[in-house]
C-alpha cells in the first residue's frame, strides 16, 4: 500500500531550485496537477553561490517547501576536468540553500543527491546503507563529497533543529532539457548525438569510451520527478533514499538500443584505451518500492521521447 500523504502540498509556495535543469524543470512539470504555487529563480535573479542574495531572496519569497535540484553536473570528462568547481560549487549551492530554509523556516526540504555518493566496489545492489563503507570513484569523487555533504547537512539540521529535511538519491538520468554536449554531458545524451550524427553523416559505426562491459542504470527525468514528488508528500525520515528503475545494461547494450531508437544502422565500436569508470551501479530499489512508488517509463520509450526532444532543440 502506498504511504500516506503527511505533506499535501495543494496551496503551497514550492520553491523549485535549479528549473531549468533537466531534474528541476521535469518537477516542474510534475507539480502543474499538485495545486500548488511553484516559484522560481534563473541566475540573473539569485547566485545560489552567493549566500547573502539567497538568504535576501529566501526572506522575501517565504516558500513553504523546497526542491533542491540545482547543482553543477557533468560527466566523466568534466568532472575529471574541473574538480575544484563540481566541488566548491555544490557545496556552496546546497550549503546556501539548506541554511536559509532553516532560518526562513520552511516546512520541507527534498535535496537531490546523486548515485556516485556510493563507494566505487559497493555490493550490488547498492542499499541505502552502503554509504560511507568504501572509497569512491576517483573521476567523480568531488562531486560525490559534495553531495555526500548536502545529505549529512540535511540529517544534521533534522538532528539539531528538528527540520523535516529529506535526501533522495537518484540513479542515471536522462530526458527532456538533458545537456547534449559532448565534452560534458552523461552517457546517454552523449550516444544519443553521437548516434544521430552517424546516421546524419552515413558513418559506418560510432565510438564509445570503454570496454562497453560496465552495467548502469538508467531513470527518466519524468519518472524522478514523480518519486521526488512523492517523497515530499509521503516521506519524513533522516536516510537518504534511492530513485532508480531497479534494472541495469551494459553500455555497450544502450548503445546499440540507442542506434536502434535513433534509426542509425551502423555498428558500435568500444575504446578501451578510455576510462570505464565503475564496473557496475545499480542501486537497491526496496525501500522506494515499499513505500508504493515505481517507475512507468521503460527504457526504449524514454530514449524515443528524448530523441525527439533533442531533435526539436536542434530545429
Amino acid at each position: 500500500m502506498p504511504n500516506e500523504v503527511i505533506f499535501p502540498l495543494e496551496g503551497k509556495r514550492i520553491w523549485v531550485a535549479g528549473h531549468r535543469g533537466m531534474v528541476g524543470s521535469a518537477i516542474v512539470r510534475r507539480l502543474v496537477s499538485e495545486r500548488c504555487e511553484v516559484i522560481t529563480a534563473g541566475r540573473e535573479v539569485v547566485d545560489l553561490k552567493r549566500q547573502d542574495q539567497v538568504e535576501a531572496w529566501m526572506a522575501r519569497e517565504k516558500p513553504d517547501a523546497i526542491f533542491l535540484a540545482a547543482a553543477k553536473v557533468g560527466g566523466i570528462m568534466a568532472n575529471d576536468s574541473y574538480p575544484a568547481d563540481f566541488l566548491y560549487d555544490n557545496l556552496m549551492i546546497e550549503t546556501n540553500i539548506i541554511q536559509a530554509a532553516h532560518a526562513n523556516g520552511v516546512a520541507k526540504l527534498l535535496f537531490l543527491g546523486s548515485s556516485c555518493i556510493y563507494p566505487k566496489f559497493a555490493q550490488q545492489p547498492i542499499r541505502e546503507d552502503s554509504l560511507l563503507t568504501g572509497a569512491l570513484e576517483p573521476t567523480n569523487e568531488w562531486y560525490a563529497i559534495a553531495k555526500i555533504a548536502g545529505i549529512k547537512l540535511a540529517q544534521a539540521y533534522r538532528k539539531q533543529h528538528g527540520a523535516d529535511f529529506i535526501s533522495a538519491m537518484p540513479t542515471n538520468l536522462y530526458g527532456q532539457g538533458d545537456n547534449f554536449d559532448l565534452n560534458s554531458s552523461h552517457v546517454m545524451p552523449a550516444l544519443i548525438r553521437k548516434a544521430h550524427e552517424a546516421k546524419l553523416a552515413g558513418a559506418d559505426n560510432i565510438t564509445i569510451w570503454g570496454t562497453g562491459t560496465p552495467r548502469r542504470e538508467f531513470l527518466n527525468a519524468d519518472d524522478c520527478a514523480d518519486a521526488c514528488v512523492f517523497l515530499m508528500k509521503a516521506y519524513s525520515g533522516s536516510e537518504h533514499v534511492n530513485v532508480g528503475s531497479g534494472d541495469d545494461i551494459t553500455i555497450l547494450e544502450l548503445a546499440q538500443l540507442v542506434c536502434d531508437v535513433v534509426g542509425f544502422g551502423g555498428g558500435v565500436v568500444t575504446d578501451p584505451s578510455k576510462p570505464d569508470g565503475t564496473p557496475r551501479k545499480l542501486m537497491s530499489a526496496d525501500k522506494l518500492r515499499g513505500m508504493g512508488w515505481e517507475p512507468s517509463i521503460a527504457l526504449r520509450d524514454g530514449i524515443a521521447d528524448a530523441y525527439r526532444w533533442f531533435l526539436a532543440a536542434q530545429a
